[in-house]
């Protein structure tokens, strides 16, 4: 037997203890994430009753660039449906990586990182999964131009 939840946002109660079917998510709208950018939520503590994951998709729409940010908790998945980004990211973002449809992401927490689509025309489409549950994604601002202080 499957559950099917299509409108996640009124559906938080009836997660209120562990879930013990299958459910299928089918976002019918997307949110606006702290960057911007379009994004679906598809599995989450709101939308699941998932504890230890939340799963997304992205669109980063053509020529659109995220603000530069970090998550301090949690780790960060992403696979590449369509399109290249170049994601730069360390420290004042000073290293690169361009990345394309079909590759694999790793963002350990606390990593500064800032993607831009590569495109003028066309959107990048991304799936992102999280070990955090929250449909907000918990990030940090990032301002590459100061200077990081160290506690030590």
């Amino acid at each position: 037997m499957t559950e099917e939840v299509s409108n996640h946002s009124d559906s938080y109660e009836h997660f209120a203890q562990t879930p013990t079917e299958l459910i299928i998510v089918r976002p019918d709208t997307d949110t606006l994430l702290r960057q911007n950018l379009p994004h679906f939520v598809g599995i989450s503590a709101n939308t699941t009753g998932a504890r230890g994951i939340a799963m997304y998709l992205t669109i980063i729409p053509p020529g659109g660039i995220a603000k530069p940010h970090l998550h301090p908790e949690h780790e960060t998945g992403i696979y590449l449906l369509k399109g290249q980004v170049e994601i730069r990211y360390g420290q004042e973002l000073k290293q690169c990586q361009f990345c394309e449809a079909g590759d694999f992401i790793f963002t350990p927490p606390g990593v500064p990182h800032q993607p831009r689509n590569l495109s003028a025309t066309e959107p990048v489409y991304l799936l992102a999964a999280r070990n955090d549950s929250d449909e907000e994604e918990k990030i940090v601002p990032y301002n590459p131009t100061l200077e990081v202080e160290d506690d030590g």
